[in-house]
């Protein structure tokens, strides 16, 4: 992928791997940018990951004498795939 600065902070983007693919990112976190066959390979495994999320469901935990009576607490589940990487 070429060089680039950003447009809003004319810094230059650094190549940052998300997946199979990779994205120009700035590193003041004004954006990323992406081509065209990255984008479709985003939107591909965003397709998959709601195909399948449903489907697998985590192993009961067991029970531990050092486990306390709540829960910690747990970060939320992501909402698209997208989500996860960032």
């Amino acid at each position: 992928m070429e060089t680039m600065n950003c447009p809003a902070c004319g810094t230059g983007m650094v190549e940052s791997p998300v997946g199979a693919a990779a994205v120009l990112k700035c590193p003041e976190g004004h954006g990323v940018y992406l081509d065209r066959a990255t984008l479709g390979a985003l939107v591909e495994a965003e397709s998959d990951w709601h195909r399948y999320a449903g489907q697998h469901t985590a192993p009961m935990p067991r029970i531990t004498p050092d486990m306390e009576a709540a829960p910690p607490p747990s970060r939320p589940a992501a909402r698209a795939w997208v989500e996860t990487l960032f």
